[in-house]
C-alpha cells in the first residue's frame, strides 16, 4: 500500500527552487512561520508555480529524500531517474535505523501540503501580494443599529472626463514653488481664454500640469511678466519690480482613469496610486496658491487666530488634507493642524526674546554671537528706511559690531563703518552700536544691515526644534481647535 509523497510525473519539467533566485512566497504557520515537524523553526514556502500532488502509481518504486534543518525549510528532492517518477512507497527499503524518522517527516510533509486547495482547483499562488484579498466580513450590516456620525472624511466624486498631463519648463529656473505657482497663475490669467481653451489647469509647483480635457495645442511657449511688489502694505511710492519668464508647455500623456473606475466599482483590488496622486495634486492646487504650505498641510491667519509660543516664535492654525481610497470610494480626509512660525518682529526684539538677553547695549560674546548667527541664518528680513521696501535673506552676521565693521563704498576709496554710513546716508543714528550687523548678499560683495533696522518677514516657518514648553503650547492649541472642529 503506497502513501502520498512529494513526487511528480516525469513528463513535467523540473522546478527545483534556487536559493539565489528569490520569488514571492506564502508562509504558513503563526509566530514567524514555526513548523510542527522536525524542521524546527523553519516555515514552509511555496514556489510561484506550485507542484500538484498526485497519487502514486502502483507499479512505481522509489523513495523520498528530505532535508531538514534548524533554520531551513523542508525541501523535497527528486532522486529517481526521469523514466521512473519518485514516489513515497512502502515498497522502498530505507535503512532500518532511519525508517521511523523518514515516515514521520513524510507524514509532516503531507500535512503541510494538504493546505493547497488552490492546486486542487487548478489555481496558483498569486504573484503579487496585492492580489491577496482578505475574506469579507460575514453578515456585514446585519447586526446592531444604524446611526449617523460626523467624521472628517468627505466623499469625492470624480467626473467622467479625461485627464491630460503636460510638462512645464520655466526659464530662468527658480527653486521656489511659490514663485513657480505665481508664474503659472499669471499665465492662466493672461492666456486662459485666448490660448488655453478656457481650461483651468492644476499645477504641482514643479514640472507637471494637469487639465480636465486637452489643451488646444501639443506644445507652446509663453512669455510671462511677473510684477513683484516687495511690501503690499506700503505706500504707493513703492517701486514695482518686474521679472520676465519663458514658460514652455508640452503634452506628456493622457492619464488612464480606467483602473480607478474599476477599483471604485469593486472589480479591481489593486489601488491605482498614481491616479490618486494626480487627483490629490488637483485638490491641492487652489489652497497652495492662497495659503502657506507645509507638507500636506496649509496654514493662514485667515484660518484662525495665531498664538505665542515664546522665544520669538508663534503658531498658526491650519488644516491637513489627503485623498484616500476607502470602502465607500475616494475620501478627502481633512484634519486640524498647527505649526510654528517666526514672529514678525524686529530682529533686536527676536534676539532678546530668543536668547533671554536683557541688555543689548553690551557686546555679544563669541559664544552668543555664534548662537545668534545660527538662529538668524536663512530667514528673510525687511527694511523700510529706503524710499521703497525691500527684503533680504540673511546669510550670516559680522564678527565685529556695527561701529567697527568697515567696508568700501563704490564711489569712494576709503573705508567707512556701518554706523558712519547710515548716519551720513540716511541720517539714522544707531542705538545698539555694540551688536554685529546682519550680512546678506555674498562674501565677495556683502551687504551689512543693522539689526535694529531689520524686521523679520511674516509667514516664515520655524523649522528648528521646539523646547518642551513650546511643544506643550502647540499641542494645546491643536487640541482646542479639534474640539471646535
Amino acid at each position: 500500500m503506497s502513501r502520498r509523497g512529494g513526487g511528480r510525473r516525469s513528463s513535467e519539467p523540473r522546478r527545483d527552487q534556487d536559493s539565489s533566485n528569490p520569488s514571492p512566497s506564502f508562509q504558513r504557520g503563526g509566530d514567524g512561520g514555526r513548523g510542527r515537524g522536525r524542521g524546527g523553526r523553519g516555515g514552509f514556502t511555496t514556489a510561484p508555480s506550485p507542484i500538484p500532488v498526485r497519487a502514486p502509481h502502483p507499479a512505481a518504486t522509489g523513495y523520498l529524500s528530505v532535508t531538514a534543518g534548524r533554520s531551513s525549510s523542508l525541501t523535497p528532492r527528486e532522486t529517481a531517474s526521469s523514466s521512473t517518477p519518485p514516489l513515497a512507497s512502502s515498497s522502498a527499503s530505507p535503512p532500518a535505523s532511519s525508517s521511523a524518522s523518514v515516515e514521520a517527516i513524510s507524514q509532516e510533509m503531507e500535512k503541510k501540503l494538504s493546505f493547497k486547495s488552490i492546486t486542487a482547483t487548478g489555481g496558483s499562488v498569486p504573484v503579487s501580494s496585492k492580489a491577496i484579498v482578505p475574506p469579507p466580513r460575514p453578515q456585514y450590516g446585519s447586526k446592531g443599529r444604524k446611526c449617523v456620525i460626523r467624521a472628517n472624511h468627505f466623499v469625492v466624486e470624480v467626473s467622467d472626463r479625461d485627464l491630460f498631463q503636460y510638462d512645464v519648463a520655466i526659464t530662468p529656473e527658480v527653486p521656489s514653488k511659490k514663485v513657480n505657482r505665481d508664474v503659472i497663475s499669471q499665465l492662466v490669467r493672461s492666456y486662459r481664454e485666448s490660448h488655453l481653451g478656457n481650461r483651468m489647469p492644476a499645477y504641482d509647483g514643479r514640472k507637471s500640469l494637469y487639465t480636465a480635457g486637452a489643451l488646444p495645442f501639443e506644445a507652446k511657449e509663453f512669455v510671462v511678466k511677473l510684477v513683484e511688489k516687495n511690501d503690499p502694505a506700503s505706500s504707493s511710492s513703492s517701486v514695482k519690480k518686474e521679472r520676465q519668464f519663458n514658460v514652455a508647455i508640452k503634452y506628456a500623456s493622457k492619464v488612464d482613469t480606467h483602473h480607478l473606475k474599476e477599483f471604485l466599482s469593486g472589480r479591481q483590488k489593486d489601488v491605482p496610486q498614481e491616479t490618486i496622486q494626480i487627483l490629490d495634486i488637483v485638490l491641492r492646487a487652489s489652497p497652495s496658491e492662497k495659503y502657506v504650505t507645509a507638507g500636506r498641510s496649509f496654514f493662514s491667519l485667515d484660518l484662525g487666530p495665531k498664538g505665542e509660543l515664546g522665544n520669538g516664535v508663534e503658531y498658526w492654525r491650519g488644516y491637513y488634507q489627503s485623498l484616500r481610497p476607502t470602502q465607500m470610494g475616494l475620501s478627502l480626509n481633512i484634519d486640524v493642524s498647527a505649526r510654528s512660525f517666526y514672529e514678525p518682529i524686529w530682529v533686536t526684539e527676536f534676539v532678546a526674546k530668543h536668547f533671554n538677553l536683557r541688555d543689548l547695549t553690551r557686546p555679544l560674546s563669541d559664544q552668543d554671537r555664534v548662537k545668534v548667527k545660527r538662529a538668524l541664518r536663512g530667514i528673510k528680513v525687511e527694511i523700510s528706511y529706503r524710499e521703497y521696501a525691500r527684503s533680504f535673506k540673511v546669510t550670516g552676521i559680522s564678527n565685529l559690531p556695527v561701529n567697527k565693521t568697515m567696508f568700501t563704498l563704490d564711489d569712494k576709496k576709503e573705508k567707512v563703518s556701518v554706523e558712519q554710513y547710515f548716519w551720513e546716508r540716511y541720517k539714522i543714528g544707531l542705538v545698539y552700536t555694540s551688536l554685529p550687523p546682519l550680512q546678506a548678499g555674498t562674501d565677495a560683495k556683502p551687504i551689512y544691515l543693522p539689526m535694529e533696522l531689520c524686521k523679520i518677514a511674516g509667514g516664515q516657518r520655524y523649522t528648528k526644534k521646539l523646547n518642551e514648553r513650546q511643544v506643550t503650547a502647540l499641542l494645546r492649541a491643536t487640541y482646542g481647535q479639534a474640539k471646535r472642529f
